[in-house]
């Protein structure tokens, strides 16, 4: 006997049943139904319309998982959702991320059966494979799925955006555009947090309403402008800052540079280029989240991938830029600058 365990062999083998037991839970608001008061299982199946056989194991799993708590046993334990639960899967917490799970869980769980198809052909396995239309051309005819996707875009990018916002030097500039600016999410923090800041989020003109909604609620309308536009077609507007939060990864080498010469363009001597993605590590040993994201990138466009901060730096240094840094932000994810 070798002595070896198979035990990390098992939990990533089966690690879809984890996956699935949290979208699903998220799917049925159950962390939101909890954030109200604690239930018991069969409280829950009522709230949820579960089948009775829904119970205990639904909510023991969670508890097991780490995702609700548990008081007492046997028919009358009562859940409540845990401290992290609370905060991001409650719809009504400001710091609900629970968009991106719901999008992985109606879209990306069943595109991911096809990997290995994906892997074969080096094809897109998402709605475009039965279309023949580009995931983005179908996503922006439909207004809901639209605002669906960026209310998902959103939620797993808000910790990093606010990091951004706090960690950045922005002592030295004065305007910012948001290239790909989805709902104006980046651009609000950075402008709530530096109060000399004027920003732009510059994106398709589907999403300006959204964006201008969004911007009117945060009250920043008078330093926050949504702007229209393609950024292929589309000079990007002139800033000292430039942003693109997880824009580059969704494109093959030859866009990713073009975008990045055009951002170039736009910058004023001195100014910043900055990328926020979950960059992998240079060695490819490491970001587990960013290399599986470009697997991601695989399945959705096919010729769109992720990259490190070492590739960023060798892109950005055939069109002019200076100096680098790597900016550490949540979880798998770090920002990169580029200095013009």
């Amino acid at each position: 006997m070798s002595g070896l365990d198979p035990s990390h062999v098992m939990q990533v083998g089966m690690g879809f049943f984890a996956s699935k037991t949290l979208l699903s839970a998220v799917e049925l608001e159950l962390f939101t139904k909890l954030a109200s008061q604690p239930m018991t299982g069969k409280e829950i199946a009522a709230a949820l319309q579960l089948s009775p056989r829904a119970i205990p194991d639904l909510p023991d799993a969670l508890v097991a998982l780490k995702f609700l708590q548990r008081e007492g046993d046997g028919p009358d334990a009562r859940y409540s959702n845990t401290p992290e639960s609370a905060l991001f899967l409650d719809r009504n917490s400001p710091d609900y991320i629970g968009g991106i799970l719901e999008m992985a869980n109606a879209r990306l769980y069943r595109f991911w059966a096809d990997l290995t198809e994906a892997l074969k052909t080096g094809m897109p396995q998402n709605e475009t494979k039965h279309s023949g239309e580009p995931m983005f051309t179908k996503l922006y005819a439909d207004p809901a799925r639209l605002e669906q996707f960026m209310n998902a875009m959103s939620g797993i990018s808000a910790g990093n955006f606010k990091e951004f916002a706090r960690t950045f030097d922005f002592s030295t500039f004065k305007t910012l555009c948001d290239v790909g600016g989805a709902t104006g999410q980046l651009s609000c923090m950075v402008a709530a947090a530096h109060p000399h800041m004027r920003c732009t989020s510059f994106d398709l003109l589907e999403v300006v309403p959204l964006a201008t909604r969004k911007i009117q609620q945060a009250g920043l309308t008078d330093r926050v402008t949504a702007v229209g536009g393609d950024f292929f077609t589309d000079p990007l507007p002139k800033a000292d800052v430039i942003t693109m939060g997880m824009i580059l990864h969704d494109w093959n080498l030859d866009k990713k540079k073009m975008l990045i010469r055009k951002a170039y363009d736009a910058l004023p001597p001195g100014g910043a280029f900055v990328v926020i993605e979950a960059l992998i590590d240079d060695a490819r040993r490491e970001n587990a989240f960013g290399l599986m994201m470009s697997l991601n990138m695989l399945i959705e466009f096919g010729d769109a991938f992720d990259y490190s901060g070492s590739d960023f730096a060798g892109w950005c240094r055939e069109v002019g830029f200076r100096d680098f840094k790597i900016i550490p932000l949540t979880g798998p994810s770090s920002a990169a600058v580029a200095y013009k």
